[in-house]
This record gives structure tokens, C-alpha cells and sequence, in this order.
């Protein structure tokens, strides 16, 4: 596409290039060239534009759409196939179509903006434009159905990872799904997957992060943080997705060597914002109190309850609560 090539000159090109050499490059007409930034810059690219000199792309832009999407992505050893949405009613409800219609990935889908989005149990999940990174990863893992819950846990070592890499916040994980900065929640995740009598059939894995956003409703400002508030400064949502997805080639790779959390388990509990602290269980079966111990070689949660006796709580129905608040 004109766009693309045009971009990636200005993006190589440290000062100005003018738009009679931009057109000599690409054999277009100046007026081609003109349109075209024009088209960049209301993709939300920060394009500079002066008379005499031409024009010069400004670093620090947020822009989130499938050429950077694709851009980022390339290279990756895990996932090779994208699709991006400017806005889309979900992105696990549109990974689960693909994987539905024979479709097993690796394959990222992303947009810009969700108008249903759904978190665990069922929850609403607000994805508002320009704000947040909404992804889904469909892929077939080859693992046993029983544990594939395990895959949660492998994806938030990898946010976290992904997001320290890019903005050195300090990055904890709520067991199971949560990933957490100073206390709040700043990213969900959501893992579904469809099986036969032979097996899996495939996996999705969909990841909120509060990105960009710059104020909560009332009744979640205690509990719900984001990169842009945390930081002081706006992210580049495709650079996180790009380090997020880097991170998970890496951790998706030792976790497939064992098919379970062994060689993952300690830097998961280093980083567990639950570990060694007291604990509400929200089990159907009957809610509890204890402390959290870390998890086991398949990614329960270990619990010492008030009694002494020790449990291990799996993922799903269960959900994990600190006792004076979110953590």
C-alpha cells in the first residue's frame, strides 16, 4: 500500500525529506504524496509538515491499527498471523469464529475498541476507543485438556513482562488472571477453549490492559488503575503488544517443554502479589479464609487455611480476594 511505503520512508528518515523526492522514490505525483500524509496523519500518525523542507514523522505516537500491528509482529517465532478492528463487539467472540471455522493459529486479534467485551464470569469488560489494548491469541497447544488452565498463568508472566519491558512499571500477578501495579488492577485476562473427543481443538486467550486511560468511574477508581496513570505518560499500545507477544514466545516455549508450570513456578511466585498474604477463597462450595502460599508444578493456588489444614484452589469458578482489599 502507498501508505505503507510512504511511512516506513518517513520513519527511516531522521530529519525532513521533501515531497518532490518522496514522489521521485515512489514515482507518484507530489499531489499523490500530499494526499496520502494526509490519510497518515488522520490515522492518528504525528506527521510534520514545512513549507521548503518537507516532511518529518514525530516518534512518541500512540497509533494502533494493522500496519503497525503486522510491523511489530514480525519476526515473532510464535505468532505469524494478525487481524486488527477498529472496533468489533469482541475479540475472543471473533478468535473463537476463526477457530470455530477450522482456524488454529497462531493468530492475534486485536482492536481498537470493543463494544462487548466480557471478562471472567461472565463480567462486562469497558473497551473504549483509543484507550486500551483489547487482544485475543487463538492457537492449538498441544497439552492435555485438563491443564489448560495453566495458559492464563503463562500469559500473565508475559503481560507483566511485556509491560515492564516497555514502560519499567513494577508488574505483580493476582492469581490467576490479574496483573496489578501498586495495588490496582490494570490488566485481565480470559482464557476459553473448545475440545472433541481427541482433544483441544483450540485455545483463546483474551488480554484487557488499561493502556491509555486517564480517569475510572467512582465505584472501580479504588481497585482499577492504568499504564498512562501509573507512568505519567502516554504508551505506545503496539510496542507493549509487540513486547507482550515477544515474552510469550519465550515463556509458551519452556511452559510446552515440561507441560506444566515447574520451570516457570518460581518467577511466577516472585512476582505473586498474593503470596504470603491472607486471603478470602470465593469457592460455590463455601467461601474461606487463609494464607496464600504460592502455587504447585500445575498452577493451583497453594492456601494454608485458618485451621492449618492446606488446600490447593483451581482456577475457573473460584475467585481469590486479600482480605483489606483488592490484593
Amino acid at each position: 500500500m502507498l501508505k505503507d511505503e510512504i511511512l516506513g520512508i518517513l520513519k527511516k528518515n531522521r530529519g525532513y525529506i521533501s515531497g518532490q523526492e518522496l514522489s521521485e522514490k515512489l514515482n507518484i505525483s507530489r499531489t499523490a504524496v500530499w494526499k496520502t500524509v494526509g490519510k497518515l496523519k488522520a490515522d492518528g500518525y504525528r506527521i510534520e509538515a514545512v513549507r521548503n523542507r518537507g516532511y518529518r514523522f514525530l516518534s512518541g505516537t500512540d497509533v494502533l491499527n494493522g500496519t503497525e500491528l503486522k510491523e511489530v509482529l514480525k519476526g515473532n517465532p510464535f505468532v505469524r498471523k494478525s487481524e486488527f478492528y477498529p472496533s468489533i463487539d469482541s475479540t475472543n467472540r471473533r478468535a473463537k469464529e476463526l477457530g470455530e471455522s477450522g482456524e488454529t493459529g497462531p493468530l492475534l486479534v486485536v482492536a481498537d475498541e470493543q463494544t462487548a467485551g466480557r471478562g471472567r464470569r461472565g463480567r462486562s469488560w469497558v473497551s473504549p476507543p483509543g484507550t486500551g489494548i483489547w487482544m485475543t491469541l487463538l492457537y492449538k497447544p498441544d497439552i492435555p485438556a485438563e491443564r489448560a488452565s495453566m495458559l492464563t498463568l503463562v500469559t500473565a508472566l508475559s503481560v507483566a513482562a511485556g509491560i515492564r519491558d516497555m514502560t519499567e512499571l513494577e508488574t505483580k500477578i493476582k492469581w490467576p488472571n490479574d496483573i496489578v501495579v501498586n495495588g490496582k488492577k490494570v490488566c485481565g485476562i480470559l482464557t476459553e477453549m473448545s475440545t472433541d473427543m481427541d482433544g483441544i481443538r483450540y485455545v483463546v486467550t483474551g488480554t484487557g490492559i488499561n493502556a491509555n486511560t486517564q480517569s475510572f468511574p467512582p465505584e472501580i477508581r479504588d481497585t482499577a488503575t492504568s499504564l498512562f496513570l501509573e507512568s505519567g505518560k502516554e504508551v505506545d499500545r503496539t510496542r507493549i503488544i509487540g513486547a507482550i507477544m515477544a515474552e510469550f514466545a519465550a515463556y509458551y516455549g519452556i511452559f510446552a517443554g515440561s507441560g506444566d508450570m515447574r520451570f516457570l513456578k518460581g518467577y511466577y511466585e516472585s512476582i505473586l502479589v498474593n503470596k504470603g498474604k491472607q486471603v478470602m477463597v470465593l469457592d460455590p462450595a463455601g467461601s474461606y479464609k487463609g494464607r496464600a502460599d504460592g502455587i504447585t508444578d500445575t498452577g493451583e493456588l497453594k492456601v494454608t487455611k485458618e485451621d492449618g489444614t492446606q488446600t490447593e484452589v483451581r482456577s475457573g469458578e473460584v475467585s481469590v480476594r486479600g482480605i483489606y482489599g483488592y490484593t
